[in-house]
């Protein structure tokens, strides 16, 4: 099957969380690629304008739908991408619930797809798989200092879980499956409103307003230019062997908060004064990727330098007014109830 799948010229693909902000790269690298891609998302967290350039597409098809609910598929499918799951603390935690089942449930539907069609399965796990770590930098063999039962736990804790799903139908022969997880990223199309470090210093420095560190801002993150993210991924789906265990996908260069705000301040230099306000619960203190094996396995690693990196993320928001699409596609619920409803999807 997976011989018959690389011979092809133009494959079949279905990115799930396509409209989001790493999707929507995904699905203009792959288009560009020569590749049929179908994007799925619900537009919980998914923006309408990040795939509004490829609607007229030939070969890119949309189907809005929650994964949750997406289980009668008959199109055919080679690979499929699962970005889909609200990846911010403020979106994953405003309806906990959704984000446990998007996670467990939602790519369970879609592994039964990749199994019943012989599909390809690339997960999009996390860092924050690692919790608050105690190794430093974190390898994929380190199991984590999570808090189970935390307000992060139900992204921590589902995506977890779903990778448990994936290695679990590995080991049975069921799906190739293969897990990315994914370091802090960054670049044009981050939602102004996702509470993430990068969106939130710029765009407040952007207006003109004080820049929010929390916590001292020693705290370390290390950040990976979007495009660079898009290739490790693809890499992943491609590689000849499976390499049966997770792959961190993310840039090793470690930096403050501070320094971080640091850097945007020299970019935009009307920002405001820098103000401290508490740290969040179970904020990890440091996050750095050990990125031996995407090398080695992969022959992956980034090459964007942050300043760059950031200068194009800076121009980005700039040129859409900072935060002026903030709230203007927002589907994000808080406490909706969980739905049963099925969406088939035939040729």
């Amino acid at each position: 099957m997976l011989e018959d799948i690389r011979a092809k010229k133009h494959l079949d693909v279905l990115i799930a969380g396509g409209a989001g902000f790493i999707g929507s790269h995904l699905c203009d690298e792959l288009l560009a690629r020569g590749h049929l891609v179908t994007c799925v998302d619900s537009f919980l967290t998914g923006r309408k304008s990040n795939i509004a350039p490829l609607m007229n597409h030939p070969n890119f098809r949309l189907v809005e739908a929650d994964i949750c609910d997406v289980r009668d598929w008959r199109q055919p499918v080679d690979q499929i991408y699962n970005l889909a799951c609200a990846a911010s603390p403020p979106h994953y935690q405003a309806d906990p619930v959704h984000t446990m089942m998007t996670c467990v449930i939602g790519t369970g539907n879609l592994l039964a797809i990749a199994a019943r069609l012989g599909a390809t399965f690339v997960q999009a796990s996390t860092s924050e798989v690692y919790g608050d770590p105690e190794e430093h930098p974190q390898r994929e063999d380190y199991r984590g200092n999570v808090n189970c039962t935390g307000p992060r736990a139900c992204y921590d804790e589902g995506k977890r879980a779903a990778e448990a799903l994936c290695f679990d139908l590995l080991r049975s022969g069921a799906v190739d499956t293969r897990v990315a997880r994914i370091f802090n990223t960054y670049g044009p199309r981050m939602r102004p409103d996702d509470g993430r470090i990068v969106s939130n210093l710029i765009v407040q420095a952007l207006a003109g307003r004080p820049m929010t560190v929390y916590g001292t801002g020693e705290q370390t993150r290390s950040f990976c230019y979007v495009s660079d993210l898009v290739q490790g991924l693809i890499a992943l789906m491609q590689a000849d062997e499976n390499p049966g265990l997770p792959v961190n996908l993310g840039n090793p260069a470690e930096l403050s908060v501070n320094g971080l705000a640091g850097v945007v301040r020299e970019l935009v230099p009307h920002a405001g004064p820098i103000v401290f306000e508490s740290l969040p619960e179970d904020d990890p203190r440091r996050r750095k990727p050990d990125i031996s094996r995407a090398k080695q396995v992969l022959g992956w690693e980034p090459t964007i330098p942050l300043v760059e990196g950031l200068q194009r993320t800076v121009d980005w928001f700039a040129a859409r007014g900072g935060e002026a699409d903030t709230h203007q596609e927002s589907n994000l619920r808080v406490g909706s109830p969980l739905r049963g409803r099925d969406v088939a999807v035939r040729a």
